[in-house]
């Protein structure tokens, strides 16, 4: 079977990979030439997918720019992106260029899945229309699904195989088709109703994240003026073996779900006259509290005579979550911008991003960062990080992330 991926980024390319290990000819597509000639020369830009792996399906995986080759695949999977514009709306621009590319060579018989995350309906309403504007008909020319990414990077215990792989098409034979293609790759495969099912479970199972992580950051905050250590609230209810679920807070979510997709759900029921409330609040707060940890910056360094202007600051950790280079959406940007607007001299340390373009930092060796900065921020806790050697050779510590828990030390504050 040949399978065309579209769109080969932190999704696309592992799944590209997943097709490519059990045996089908893969071509992925993607309109950045950088990422065409490295995956043709055998290199991965992903950390997840290093490039051992991409030499063992050596063969297996063409890439290219030019949308013509996709005419010859029995199935295109489309793994664009789907971020959020200037005003928190959905930016389906890409989705909407990619069924305009798709409209110009798609051929009878062919399946199309989206797996970019979107709000219920998108499927139908734009991708379907889109693709139709070809002359072919959903269902009777060509199959088409929705299948939501379950992609975790830097996580090894789940994988595209091991993860269940839900598929909702707009008729059953739809639904179908994509059950083969996923069977393929993924151990279960679970059938859904529609389109619209699947894309909305891929939206809760994300704000379920997003609500309770939202509901720790506003405990620490409210712990902090209660001079009660949150970390240890924590701990203490994570004792209770049922109905408690462990979520800890930190400065802020990051990545390309979590912060995006409160404000999916909450722009497509503002369309039927509703008001996702709670919903929104936890977007809300989780895009507040790098102000916060801006804040707490500010105290640490007030409560030691110094100001926030001139002041070096260290930022440990740039990436949006631990074990990878991930910088969308990671609230560390958001923190390097206030602190900088605020007069401070900022540097970072992150094994896994070399460069910040829009604040135009580059990554600092460890050892001269720490002796130059006035104040260490862990913002992002790697593991590659000796959190004890870093609190023995700092001045001050900030710790937005709870690791220096068991470090007895007058010169660090956590969250």
């Amino acid at each position: 079977m040949s399978v065309a991926v579209v769109g080969l980024g932190y999704v696309g390319l592992p799944l590209a990979v997943a097709f490519a290990e059990t045996g089908e000819q893969v071509i992925g597509f993607d309109l950045d030439r950088d990422k065409v000639e490295s995956l043709n020369r055998g290199e991965s830009y992903i950390e997840d997918v290093p490039s051992s792996k991409l030499a063992e399906v050596e063969g297996s995986i063409t890439a290219t720019g030019d949308a013509a080759g996709l005419a010859d695949c029995e199935a295109i999977v489309i793994c664009v992106p789907t971020p959020l514009t200037g005003s928190r709306e959905p930016d389906l621009s890409y989705l909407e260029a990619a069924a305009q590319m798709l409209a110009g060579v798609l051929r009878k018989g062919q399946l199309v899945v989206l797996e970019s995350t979107t709000y219920p309906g998108t499927t139908r309403d734009l991708l379907a229309t889109g693709l139709e504007s070809s002359g072919l008909r959903v269902g009777s020319d060509f199959h088409l699904a929705f299948s939501p990414e379950r992609i975790d990077p830097g996580r090894t215990d789940f994988t595209v195989r091991t993860t269940p792989k839900l598929v909702g098409g707009m008729t059953a034979e739809c639904t179908a088709a994509a059950q083969r293609l996923y069977e393929r790759i993924c151990d279960t495969v679970i059938p859904l109703s529609g389109p619209e099912a699947a894309e909305l479970s891929k939206l809760l199972e994300n704000i379920f994240r997003s609500v309770n992580i939202a509901l720790v950051n506003e405990l620490a905050q409210l712990c902090d003026r209660l001079g009660v250590d949150v970390w240890e609230v924590i701990d203490a209810a994570a004792t209770k073996p049922f109905g408690f679920m462990r979520f800890e807070p930190g400065p802020g979510m990051g990545g390309h779900c979590l912060p995006v997709d409160p404000f999916y759900l909450a722009f497509k029921a503002r369309q039927h006259d509703f008001y996702p409330e709670f919903v929104e609040l936890a977007g809300k707060i989780n895009q507040s509290q790098p102000l916060f940890c801006v804040n707490r910056v500010e105290r640490v360094l007030n409560d030691n005579g110094r100001p926030v202007n001139g002041t070096r600051i260290l930022i440990l950790g740039v990436s949006y979550k631990a074990g990878v280079g991930d910088v969308r959406e990671s609230p560390a940007i958001k923190i390097i911008r206030l602190l900088d607007e605020l007069g401070a001299e900022i540097s970072y340390h992150d094994p896994h991003v070399g460069s910040l373009e829009e604040s135009g930092l580059v990554n600092s060796e460890l050892g001269p960062a720490l002796a130059a900065a006035e104040l260490t921020v862990i913002v992002t806790s790697h593991p590659e990080f000796d959190i004890a050697e870093i609190v023995e050779k700092s001045a001050l510590v900030l710790d937005l992330r709870g690791v220096t828990r068991e470090i007895d030390a007058d010169h660090v504050t956590r969250l």
